[in-house]
């Protein structure tokens, strides 16, 4: 199987590498994508695709079984995971693929676009995150179940951090070294990202 690790990465944190390197170790993974998305039809005030590109990459860099795709930054108008999945499968026929997710996705999926089609082309990988515990969890897994989820669950701790959380130390000139890659924090700083956030 293959990761999916998808994602406004607005910017990527450690929690996004930790996430993938659980998910790459306990279930043995081939190796994980990660892909961040372009023109997010959920999302306001994103920072440009390529900038949040080049924070992935550079937060992968030092994992050989890390890769970045650019499908949805390179996509015209918005991005759909549907889409993506569907074109991964032309590119690999063979491939089985496991979209990384913490609870708060599973809970919402059912919003997302054709989210049928997501069930047909990959299985679930959820983590506990945020307020929902595993009997919450896998209730709802059990109702996705139904509409032809297939569900794997990732019994490991919670990483708390979120990108929200990090825009808001740099606008407020808080240090994050301790919560990105250090090549990471180091292109922010260059770029001045997040200041006006």
């Amino acid at each position: 199987m293959i990761g999916i690790m998808g994602g406004t990465f607005n910017p990527i944190h450690n929690g996004h590498i930790w996430l993938a390197e659980q998910a790459y170790e306990l279930l043995n993974l081939e190796k994980v994508i990660f892909i961040p998305s372009g023109k997010s039809y959920m999302k306001q005030n994103v920072l440009d695709a390529r900038k949040r590109a080049a924070m992935v990459e550079l937060a992968i860099s030092d994992f050989p079984h890390f890769e970045l795709s650019l499908l949805e930054v390179e996509r015209e108008g918005n991005t759909y995971t549907y889409e993506t999945l569907k074109e991964l499968k032309i590119q690999n026929p063979d491939a089985e693929y496991g979209l990384l997710m913490g609870a708060d996705t599973l809970f919402n999926i059912e919003t997302w676009y054709k989210p049928e089609k997501i069930f047909e082309l990959s299985t679930l990988v959820c983590t506990v995150r945020d307020d929902y515990d595993i009997i919450s969890i896998r209730k709802k897994g059990d109702e996705l179940s139904r509409l032809g989820a297939n569900i794997i669950y990732l019994d490991v701790p919670q990483y708390d951090i979120s990108s929200t959380d990090i825009r808001n130390m740099v606008r407020d000139n808080l240090s994050i070294d301790e919560f990105v890659p250090k090549k990471v924090a180091d292109y922010i700083a260059c770029k001045k990202l997040y200041k006006n956030f």
